[in-house]
């Protein structure tokens, strides 16, 4: 909340014994706002103090529903929501959607959701440092490759290697040695 906002408080609800110990009030409000600050909106207003940082946070939220506590959670791991978003939007094409109708736009974000938390338990299991940005254009241009994705994404170079000697293995006794795949139409052509 910022410092110069106008606002009454209306009613003050108890705070359950078993609730985090961070939260110290919990009240309705009447938020006061415009040119002449006539108009009025009912709001909450949460006062938690964050015991890591040692700092009085006051969260305003439009949702009676849920418990104070809760809400202090949500506020507190919003950063982590909006490096979600960030990472969703970065990597992930919603800028365009292939169908117009609620459902098929639905249908793609959680698709790109999906598809996120898959790459991000791709980069959990493998020791190699990669950007999640890169991870996504590799995993990308690769996602038709018959390939072991956990040790290309450790050694991408190797893999490949393997890969081009097993394929040479594969034709070495063949009758036609000489034909091998989309080389050989390369080169007849």
């Amino acid at each position: 909340m910022k410092d110069n906002a106008i606002y009454q408080a209306r009613k003050e609800y108890d705070i359950p014994d078993d609730a985090d110990s961070g939260v110290l009030k919990d009240e309705e409000i009447v938020l006061y706002y415009g040119q002449d600050k006539m108009q009025e909106h009912r709001a909450r207003r949460i006062a938690y103090w964050d015991s890591e940082n040692k700092r009085l946070f006051e969260f305003i939220s439009n949702n009676f529903e849920l418990p104070a506590e809760k809400i202090a959670q949500i506020y507190k791991r919003r950063w982590q929501i909006e490096l979600l978003f960030k990472q969703l939007k970065q990597n992930f094409p919603l800028k365009y959607f292939l169908g117009d109708n609620e459902n098929a736009i639905e249908i793609q974000i959680w698709a790109a959701m999906l598809a996120n938390l898959l790459i991000t338990l791709v980069k959990t299991k493998i020791k190699r440092k990669w950007a999640f940005s890169n991870l996504v254009s590799i995993i990308r241009q690769q996602l038709m490759s018959y390939i072991n994705i956990y040790s290309f994404l450790e050694d991408p170079e190797g893999s490949w290697r393997k890969i081009i000697s097993e394929d040479k293995a594969k034709y070495q006794n063949s009758l036609f040695p000489e034909m091998q795949g989309a080389y050989f139409y390369k080169t007849k052509k």
